[in-house]
Formats: structure tokens, C-alpha cells, sequence
């Protein structure tokens, strides 16, 4: 590690440096420097080259750092030389040189480092960098680091109205990029091994490395929030450089079997499959189909995107249904809507409208036909919203968008609205089949019943069940056994040919199939045990088995996005999965109707 120091000596042509602490580069970095000037590359990918580690330094003015760089290089070779650049972090990386055939330490043997060759000295240097567009870089480093930009990017953050309290930025770059990165260094490798030097490539700074360094702290003071590489509020950058599009083509030719079509791709030179191919490509390849160093180009790069994605929300509860004529979700056969509502729709109208999300995923603990209905303590459900908006939510919030729901619509009912993480969502359809589930159903028999004809119903425990895959549903469900068990039932009598039957049953147990066996597909099933034909008219799931109790209800607050100060409800059966960044912030005991097990 190079250590700090105060730079006393006037710089030529400048006065005392104004920094208050310095360090340098060494004068063995003075040939890589004078190289990479005189090839058109950029002062930072300069000190990216260099392996310069130091975070303070990328961020002072382009100008400023070309003017320091090429006072470096106009040194009498005979001197120490050195480069003022101000930094409060001390370099973390070091340009590994190594004298091949002169010396340990790159120098004569009269401890001079070898001669540049003519042609590539500092006025060429000069005039070679001056208001350039980088070789390297492509102007990634030099106009798009300017406040302008920064504004530009801030601009676009606060017109699109999102909350957040955090970001973390992101940037697509060109896939040439890596291609002209390798040429510098081929180059630079070519030119320093003239000298009787050697350079490795293991410690350059990587460009978006470089990049966030210098724009982190613009975009922070710009927005007023801190960067988070956690941050569930992503900007990102899309650049390209049409002019130099077609550079990667020939890697194609050298290594086909790395670039392959693949879905969603419009181009299979994706950076990934250039990097994946640079690696395969032998040097000599490599120097026969590309420049080295790369030529400058004209025009630098232009931010073909600017976007801003907020990571998804996730609300949970619990539904009832009401209505025999609504299914779960969207019903459309051929193409062709049947009804015109569903669950899922009168939920999520009014949660895209709360959180101003693009679109939701809706999923649920199980479903139920169009024509049944969910009663007492409701099916438990999950909505992710992607890309919301709006994402700071008290629980009077939750409670006001809750009665929301609830005065739209009399098909349906939402209780215990909250938000939840991701990985409680998984817990929701954790042993389903283990669950158990409670029916009423409206039986009707060809033949005449009696009190005593379906009594001996009430005395059956633990029937067990062998189900074919339903007629019904297999079109869209592989054919297959599964047993069920009926755990308990009681039947009442009604009038001759009608009787309703209660059942506590095995968690994904078909109903319908187990009343009218479905051709002997349900063995064994209500019409067998009866010895006649039956059906069934009507069918509700009325609750878990498991029935009320009492748990606390937490008060949280997220801490990543979801405000840390109101915070929202969390339902008791995800109590036990919260993760490290929830914290408590109020407590309180109600009686809750809600059992931790969950409905098929």
C-alpha cells in the first residue's frame, strides 16, 4: 500500500497543489500512464490501468486528473516522479510490474527506467487525450460523470413518483466494451514488454466499478437518500454505441460455440457470451482481428435507457366468498371470458390502485369451484405486487384499503389485509395435504331416504379413500391415485330425496367426486355406501377444524423500504418466520379467528 504524503514541489506550469494530503504513483506506473495517454485513453481508465484502488480519486474533475497525468509524464526521467492526486482512501491495488531482462524493479541497470519509444512522449500524450472520446471506456467515465447527467438520472427518478428510502444503482453496458477493455491491454502488454516490462491484468479496476464510485455520490446527494446495494429501489443505465456495434462479430467466427441463440435475447452477443469468449481466444488470435490499442471512436456512448423498478410487495389475508357464480380467477375458455369477475380481480383492482404497481401474481392456499362457496374463517391468499409505486403502508392503512375491498363488492369478503416477505408466502402452501377441512354438502338420492338410511353415516371415522384423478379437472391435472381420508361426517335429513352432509376431511380430498363417485373413479363413495344414485347440489367449505384462538397480533416495521416509524400487520401463523430486517415497534393481544392451518 502507498503511503500518503504532502506534495511540497509546484507542479510545472501550476502552483502548490491545494490538496491536503497526496500520494503517488510510482515512477515505474510513468510508461503505462504515457501508453495509455497516447493511445486516446481517458484520465480514470488510466488510473483503472494503473490499478489504482482509491475511490476519492475518480471523482475529481476529468480535466484535473488529465492535467496531473500528463505532468507526471513530462518528468525528467532522472527524477523521482511522481503525480499529485488527492485522496482520502489509501489505493487497495497495485500495478504488478516486473523486469524481465534488465532488472527486479523494471530499470537499467543504472536504475533508469527504459526509454519510451519515440513517437509516444508526452506532447503526444497530450494532444492524443486531449477532449477525446475514450478508447477504452467509450465516454463511460468521462461526460456521462458529469452533473448534467446526474440530473438527467435524478429527473427521471422523480418524475416516475416512486417511494423509497434507499437505491442501488445499476448499469448495462456495452458488450464491445470488454472487447476494447482486452485490446488496451493487449496493447499496453505489447508496448511494456518493448520496454523490457511486464504488466498483469489481474488488479485493472473494473469499469462499472470505477464508474459507481464516481456516480454513488452524486446520485445520493441528488436524491437525498443513501446508496444500498440492499436497497429494494434499483435505477439502472442501459448504454450503447451503435458505432461500435459490429466489434464483437469476430469472436463469433474464432469461437461459435460460445454465442448461441437464446430466449428474450435480441442479439447473441450478450456480454456474458463475449466475456465467456474472450477467455477461450488465444492472444494471437486476438491480435490478428482487433487493433491494439483500440482506435478512438467519434461519438461516445448514449444512454439508450434510464429506468427505475421498486422490488415486489407482498400482501396476504384471508377471503370468503359469497357468490355460487365466482370463480377464484379470470374464467376464459378458448379465448372467451365466462363470467365477467372473479376473487382475484375484486381484490387486486384495489390493491394495483393503493400501491400503483405494473401487475400482480395472485396464488392461495388451495381453490374452490365457481360454484362453491368459502365460508367461516376464509381461504388465506397472497398478492404480489410488482413494481409498486407506493410502498409505505401503516396498519391503518392496510385496515382502510381492507374496508375498501369489502364495500366494492358483495360476492366476497378480505380479512386480516397485511403486508409479508417473500419467503412467508412459501409458508402459506407449506403441508397442505396434512390440513384438514370442513364441508357442507347438499346431497340429493334417486331413491326415497329415510332417518335411518344415512344415520349409520354419523358413526364412520377415518374412511379411507382411493380417487382417480377427477374427469373434470383432467385436462389440466396428471392422471394418478391418490388417497384421502374422511375424517368424520354427519348427515341430516331434509325431506325424502335431500339430506345435508357435514365432513371433516383430509385436505385435498375432491368433494364432489367422493359424493357421486364420479363412474367408480372415487372408491369408496357416498352413492356405494347408500347403495343408489347420488349427486350433489350444493357444497361450501365452511372452516378449518382447528377453530379460533387467541395469539398477539405484531406491529412491524421494515426497515428496508416499508418505513420504519407506522409499520404494518403481520398475521400470527408468519410470526415465527420474521427475518433479521423486521424489528418490533408496538405490541398488542386480540382474539383472532385464525387457525395456523391452511385451506386446500
Amino acid at each position: 500500500m502507498r503511503s500518503a504524503e504532502r506534495l511540497s514541489e509546484p507542479v510545472p506550469g501550476r502552483g502548490v497543489k491545494e490538496f491536503p494530503s497526496m500520494f503517488s504513483l510510482p515512477e515505474k506506473d510513468r510508461p503505462v500512464v504515457q501508453l495509455l495517454l497516447s493511445a486516446g485513453t481517458c484520465p480514470r481508465c488510466v488510473l483503472r490501468f494503473c490499478c489504482v484502488g482509491s475511490q476519492m480519486l475518480y471523482r475529481h474533475p476529468d480535466k484535473d486528473l488529465l492535467k496531473d497525468l500528463q505532468d507526471f509524464v513530462r518528468k525528467d526521467q532522472g527524477k523521482e516522479g511522481t503525480v499529485g492526486l488527492d485522496g482520502a482512501d489509501p489505493p487497495c491495488k497495485r500495478v504488478r510490474l516486473e523486469h524481465m531482462e534488465e532488472g527486479a524493479d523494471g530499470q537499467n541497470h543504472n536504475g533508469a527506467l527504459p526509454e519510451v519509444p519515440p513517437g509516444k512522449d508526452g506532447n503526444a500524450a497530450v494532444e492524443s487525450s486531449a477532449g477525446g472520446v475514450c478508447n477504452v471506456c467509450l465516454g463511460i467515465l468521462q461526460e456521462f460523470c458529469q452533473a448534467d447527467f446526474v440530473k438527467k438520472v435524478c429527473q427521471k427518478v422523480h418524475s416516475a413518483d416512486y417511494q423509497f428510502s434507499s437505491f442501488v444503482f445499476s448499469v448495462s453496458l456495452p458488450p464491445q466494451l470488454s472487447v476494447r477493455e482486452r485490446a488496451a491491454w493487449l496493447g499496453l502488454k505489447q508496448d511494456m514488454r518493448n520496454l523490457g516490462l511486464t504488466l498483469e491484468k489481474d488488479d485493472i479496476v473494473q469499469l462499472k466499478e470505477a464508474y459507481k464510485w464516481i456516480i454513488h455520490p452524486q446520485l445520493s446527494e441528488e436524491l437525498g437518500v443513501p446508496a444500498d446495494g440492499k436497497s429494494l429501489f434499483e435505477v439502472s443505465v442501459v448504454f450503447a454505441h451503435p458505432e461500435t456495434d459490429e466489434e464483437c462479430h469476430f469472436l463469433a467466427t474464432a469461437c461459435p460455440d460460445c454465442f448461441k441463440p437464446a430466449k428474450n435475447k435480441q442479439s447473441v452477443f450478450t456480454r456474458m457470451a463475449v466475456i465467456k469468449a474472450l477467455e477461450k481466444i488465444k492472444e494471437e488470435d486476438f491480435l490478428k482481428h482487433f487493433p491494439c490499442p483500440p482506435s478512438s471512436p467519434k461519438n461516445p456512448c448514449d444512454a439508450l435507457e434510464i429506468q427505475c423498478n421498486n422490488g415486489a410487495v407482498f400482501v396476504a389475508g384471508r377471503y370468503n366468498k359469497y357468490s355460487r357464480n365466482l370463480p377464484q380467477t379470470p374464467w376464459i375458455i378458448d379465448g372467451e371470458r365466462k363470467l365477467e369477475s372473479s376473487v382475484e380481480e375484486l381484490i387486486s383492482e384495489h390493491l394495483m390502485a393503493a400501491f400503483k404497481a405494473d401487475s400482480f401474481n395472485f396464488s392461495s392456499s388451495g381453490r374452490e369451484d365457481v360454484d362453491v362457496r368459502t365460508l367461516g374463517n376464509g381461504r388465506p391468499f397472497a398478492m404480489e405486487l410488482v413494481n409498486p409505486r407506493r410502498i409505505h403502508f401503516t396498519a391503518e392503512d392496510m385496515k382502510r384499503l381492507q374496508q375498501a375491498i369489502n364495500s366494492s363488492s358483495d360476492k366476497i369478503q378480505v380479512r386480516d389485509l397485511q403486508l409479508v416477505t417473500r419467503e412467508a408466502i412459501g409458508r402459506m402452501k407449506e403441508g397442505e395435504e396434512e390440513k384438514t377441512k370442513t364441508y357442507s354438502a347438499l346431497i340429493w338420492t334417486d331413491k326415497a331416504i329415510q332417518r335411518e338410511d344415512i344415520e349409520f353415516l354419523d358413526g364412520i371415522k377415518e374412511l379411507q379413500l382411493e380417487q382417480k384423478t377427477p374427469l373434470r379437472v383432467l385436462h389440466r391435472r396428471p392422471l394418478a391415485v391418490r388417497c384421502r381420508r374422511i375424517h368424520a361426517m354427519s348427515a341430516q335429513l331434509l325431506d325424502p330425496h335431500h339430506f345435508r352432509l357435514r365432513l371433516t376431511t383430509q385436505a385435498g380430498t375432491y368433494i364432489k367426486e367422493f359424493v357421486h363417485g364420479d363412474f367408480g373413479r372415487t372408491k369408496p363413495n357416498i352413492g356405494s355406501l347408500l347403495k343408489r344414485t347420488a349427486d350433489i347440489l350444493e357444497l361450501d367449505v365452511e372452516d378449518d377444524t382447528a377453530g379460533a384462538f387467541s395469539h398477539p397480533l405484531v406491529f412491524l416495521a421494515w426497515k428496508a423500504d416499508l418505513g420504519t416509524g407506522d409499520g404494518f400487520l403481520l398475521e400470527p401463523w408468519l410470526h415465527q418466520s420474521i427475518p433479521d430486517h423486521f424489528s418490533v415497534t408496538s405490541q398488542q393481544s386480540v382474539d383472532v379467528d385464525w387457525p395456523p392451518t391452511l385451506d386446500n
